[in-house]
């Protein structure tokens, strides 16, 4: 029976427990497999990375601030793509994404506020 690279389909020889004809069809083949994984990654990175740009922009002060639903939306935030939650002592819940954070208030109002550095 002839052995097939995993990659290219050409006809392998040498050891018996060979997969590819060469280290290129082997690089080729192994970064293929992982690409899928590290495309999803770097989409969930981005996403992060911009709602972190976007809350830092309405925000800039760091202070515990107001702002609509509508208008964070419009600027762009994902609200599903967080990086941490945090539930007070007293049962507030606040979504973080990095340092930045939102508590959702009443009437679709958001308030921001900025973790500070220990």
């Amino acid at each position: 029976m002839e052995r097939l690279c995993l990659d290219c389909g050409t006809p392998v020889k040498g050891r018996a427990d060979k997969k590819y004809c060469d280290d290129l069809c082997r690089n080729n083949y192994n970064n293929n497999l992982k690409a899928a994984d590290s495309n999803i990654v770097k989409k969930v990175n981005h996403i992060l990375k911009q709602n972190r740009i976007i809350l830092a922009k309405l925000n800039p002060e760091g202070k515990t601030k107001k702002i609509s639903r509508k208008i964070l939306l419009d600027n762009g935030f994902k609200l599903d793509y967080l990086t941490s939650v945090y539930q007070t002592q007293s049962g507030k819940t606040y979504n973080f994404c990095y340092e930045y954070g939102l508590l959702v208030l009443a009437d679709n109002e958001f308030l921001l506020v900025k973790r500070e550095e220990k």
